[in-house]
């Protein structure tokens, strides 16, 4: 990061109930540590609002300061620990600040920020902060505060019960000097007091950070440069706590309790399973040694056997294990693991089948095992590698593997191993493929404004690009679009390997990774749309988008919350106008992306895992919802389906590729509401029937015609959605027809729908398979519409998890 000796900053966070923004200048920005003086501030308790008055706090606070962000020499934001969602808003809002005004991002401790406060306010001596975790927890955190500055007496942030780090510090011998504060007062307060420490408690308000305190850490540090070269990508969050669901991943990797070796293999009727990600099951020894001894075959690596993959799944292993495999089309043809010896994994074994080389799938397997090495508090990597191999030991330094030594002889006579240490996380790519945690490539920042010729600037002028966030789920979408509705970029960060070993999505984990990568798409879509508009001077910057689209909602909260934050740092710091689409308007709208001269009226389906309804459109921007499922969605009925067979998450694409073998007559599973003379849905009853079949077959010893299974299913929810359909169609007189939502992707439904309502006169419109699951193609479609309109939203806009048609 480059600084100048004065520089300007803002510095905002949002982890507490506290929103706090201030305006500051850093003289001596080089030195250790720069003088401060605060411009302005804007501090104040905001609970639950922060998204609403973040943005607007912060352009009062300039204001007040006779500044525009466009004189901001770089941003500081709190890294937490301190609210999930509150740590995301900030953190969010400032990636795109600084990307927007194209300068440099650092982040700083809350609980720094907390103890400078209190320095602010003259406190000194031996000061503690209680920060609130909720669920009966603090964030513990003890300060030395002296006149010349604050000096942390912990290495790093942690969590605690508050009862437990109220008698752990009731029992310091210097118990009597602390001073507590910190907002977990507020909420344990009388644990403290029971304890004999709230009496040299510094004052209420004092208990929560300041803009001015983020300011006065950074400054403590060295200055914004002494934080981190200033890339937003690589500011995350603090976490002091893991999911749920991954907690229990850590049960599954043995911390806990030991894991679980149960068959897990891949059948050939699962074919449908295109290239997906799962950890190392009993069932999979053999075809794993079958891999080994193709990908070593006469080399001096000797190929494990099925047994030593059996003993590596062993309940009765020494320390902990991850093992990962990759399979498509039913087959087998990746392999990676390794162990956790005092906080660092010891890569075992890397395989890859030969003719699928060079496709990224070693960098995503070795993805999800350091992954699992870190969550276990891993970090380090190492491994061995042959001498010879060179192409092995290109792929491991670009990983970020160094060369620490050479062990001779090590294969056999002749046959070196040369050893490769590298720091977690690895350096992996952040794009459509690799949703990971990851070591985004270094970069200089700020990064300079591109050139651009007289003509390139009067063609940007013209095409007037419009930039789509859409977060609402789980996969990082990032679109820009033209005024004429040409798509220049669509990139997709999916998160669905990392999902598929829950079953399912989870929100909270959803959200850490979208804050994780969302810089990262954003940076490839504004390189891509450069390279389609044939510019020469790098990548779009965000001053020469027209606007900025995000999905408001409906979606996972948590989810939604980092893609507006984002799109409103990104809108506000490029000084552009913002837009918000409703998400199943985008499902709507990316009808046109197939079909652009479709009009209204027309009838539209929306099926998708969230989602069952039957809407008559009877002008764009007017829609009368017919009906709605009253229980499952159907992209939901088919993962509960797919989950029920074991046959991993999504369920949509495995159901349809075994329903393509299968006789959808074969079962008779219940049409659910086929003529209840409305347009309401239920499938909790199918999916019902489907669970008891199941069952019962089972318990007879029957096997399982899975195609069979999978294609009268498909026939019960599909034959409900037509007639249906055809009901409304009838009623409003309409004869045009679209699908949309992911289930419109799937084959079967597309061509039953096309042949059925084609014979009776009706024009059928698809949306492009690939723009049938959450992207943000059809949001920028969306949003390059109300651009035109001049339908802008105001930076107090929310997050809408409800939003409705």
């Amino acid at each position: 990061m480059v600084m100048s000796k004065r520089m300007r900053v803002a510095a905002i966070d949002t982890s507490t109930d506290m929103l706090a923004v201030c305006v500051a200048e850093l003289d001596g920005a080089g030195a250790a540590a720069p003088a401060v003086r605060v411009l302005a501030s804007g501090d104040h308790l905001c609970r639950r609002h922060a998204n609403v008055e973040l943005i607007g706090s912060l352009d009062a606070a300039l204001a007040a300061a006779g500044l525009s962000l466009g004189d901001i020499d770089a941003v500081l934001v709190g890294r937490g620990p301190g609210s999930f969602t509150g740590v995301r808003i900030g953190i969010s809002t400032a990636k795109g600040l600084a990307r927007g005004a194209m300068v440099p991002l650092a982040g700083v401790s809350t609980l720094d920020a907390t103890a400078w406060r209190a320095w602010c306010a003259g406190a000194r001596g031996l000061v503690a902060v209680a920060a609130d975790a909720m669920r009966g927890e603090v964030y513990p955190a003890l300060y030395r505060i002296e006149d010349a500055g604050v000096t942390r007496l912990f290495e790093r942030e942690q969590v605690v019960k508050a009862a437990d780090a109220a008698a752990a510090w009731a029992a310091r011998p210097d118990a009597e000097e602390l001073q507590l504060t910190g907002d977990g007062l507020v909420r344990y307060g009388k644990l403290f007091h029971e304890a004999g420490l709230m009496e040299h408690a510094l004052e209420r308000d004092l208990w929560w950070p300041t803009g001015e305190g983020i300011v006065r850490a950074a400054a403590a540090a060295g200055g914004p440069a002494a934080l981190g070269d200033g890339d937003p990508a690589l500011v995350l969050p603090i976490y002091t706590r893991l999911s749920d669901a991954e907690e229990n991943e850590r049960k599954r990797l043995g911390l806990a309790e030991s894991p679980s070796a149960q068959a897990t293999g891949v059948a050939d009727e699962l074919a449908g399973r295109h290239l997906q990600y799962r950890p190392l099951g009993a069932a999979d020894a053999e075809a794993a040694a079958a891999l080994e001894a193709a990908c070593f075959a006469g080399a001096a690596h000797t190929p494990w056997t099925a047994a030593q993959f059996l003993e590596e799944l062993s309940p009765a292993a020494a320390v902990p294990r991850s093992w990962w495999v990759a399979h498509d089309d039913g087959d087998l043809i990746g392999i990676a693991g390794g162990m956790i010896v005092d906080c660092d994994v010891q890569i075992l074994d890397v395989a890859v089948a030969p003719a699928r080389r060079r496709a990224g799938i070693a960098r995503r397997l070795l993805a999800h095992v350091s992954y699992d090495a870190q969550m276990l508090g891993c970090t380090t990597a190492s491994l061995e590698v042959e001498a010879g191999n060179e192409p092995a030991r290109r792929l491991y330094a670009a990983l970020g593997f160094t060369e620490a030594g050479v062990r001779r002889n090590y294969y056999g006579p002749g046959a070196d191993a040369v050893v490769m240490t590298a720091p977690l996380p690895l350096v992996l790519p952040v794009d459509a493929a690799s949703p990971e945690p990851t070591a985004a490539v270094r970069r200089a920042w700020p990064q300079p404004a591109p050139a651009r010729t007289p003509d390139e600037q009067a063609e940007l002028a013209r095409r007037r690009p419009v930039l789509a966030i859409e977060s609402s789920c789980d996969e990082t979408a990032v679109a820009i679009i033209d005024a004429e509705g040409r798509l220049l970029a669509n990139k997709v960060s999916t998160q669905i390997d990392f999902h598929a070993r829950f079953g399912g999505v989870v929100p909270e984990i959803a959200s850490r990774k979208h804050v994780e990568v969302i810089v990262g798409v954003v940076d490839e879509a504004l390189e891509e749309a450069a390279t389609t508009l044939g510019l020469t001077g790098g990548a779009l910057a965000p001053a020469e988008l027209a606007a900025v689209g995000v999905t408001q909602g409906p979606g996972l909260v948590g989810a939604l919350v980092v893609g507006v934050a984002f799109a409103k740092g990104l809108a506000y710091g490029a000084a552009k106008p913002l837009i918000t689409v409703n998400h199943l308007e985008g499902h709507l709208f990316a009808n046109l992306l197939a079909q652009p001269d479709l009009k209204p009226p027309f009838i539209f389906t929306l099926v998708s895992g969230g989602h069952t309804m039957l809407v008559h459109v009877r002008a764009w921007g007017d829609y009368e919802v017919l009906g709605e499922t009253l229980d499952d969605a159907v992209g939901e009925a088919f993962d509960k389906v797919a989950k029920a067979l074991g046959l991993g998450y999504p369920g949509g694409p495995v159901i349809s590729r075994l329903a393509e073998e299968g006789d959808p007559q074969a079962i008779a599973f219940p049409r659910a509401m086929m003529h209840s003379h409305d347009y309401r849905f239920s499938l909790s009853g199918l999916k019902t029937a489907v669970v008891t079949y199941i069952e019962q077959e089972t318990a007879a010893g029957r096997t399982i015609h899975l195609p069979d299974l999978a294609a009268s299913f498909e026939a019960a929810v599909f034959d409900v959605q037509f007639k249906k359909a055809w009901d409304a169609l009838k009623q409003t007189g309409a004869r045009e027809y679209c699908l949309g939502g992911g289930v419109a992707a799937n084959p079967h439904l597309r061509q039953m729908l096309v042949d059925k309502l084609g014979r009776r006169g009706v024009r059928v419109t698809l949306p492009p398979r690939d723009a049938c699951t959450d992207n943000a193609a059809m949001i920028a479609e969306v949003a390059r519409r109300k651009f035109a309109e001049g339908d802008f939203s105001d930076f107090s806009v929310d997050a809408d998890p409800n939003m409705t048609l």
